[in-house]
């Protein structure tokens, strides 16, 4: 089996698996680690709350220039409701849950 190395590591399940989702469909192998540590949140250190996301050694570079290339694509928006910043990946404001628009910062 070929060695593994940590990709990212993501605080928000959610997020994790769409890039899991997203580095798949680009042929890339992905495994998901501390998925099952979310559950203790409040009684585990924060440190070691976070969802990772590895792949083969061999794969690292291509899903780097992956990773690089969904943040490219996807600019964080502007809510037109309260005016909050929101990350790319959210269809919904997280301050008011309005719905996304279309105006970008």
């Amino acid at each position: 089996m070929e060695e593994q190395t940590r990709l990212v590591a993501a605080g928000n399940l959610l997020e994790a698996h769409t890039w899991k989702g997203m580095l798949e469909a680009s042929g890339i192998q992905v495994e998901l680690k501390g998925e099952a540590l979310l559950g203790g949140v409040g009684e585990l250190p924060t440190g070691i709350q976070n969802v990772e996301l590895w792949v083969a050694e061999s794969q690292y570079e291509l899903a780097k220039q992956q990773m690089a290339s969904l943040n490219a694509h996807c600019p964080q928006w502007k809510c037109v409701n309260c005016h909050e910043i929101n990350e790319s990946s959210f269809e919904l404001c997280w301050n008011c849950s309005a719905e996304r628009s279309e105006k970008y910062s």
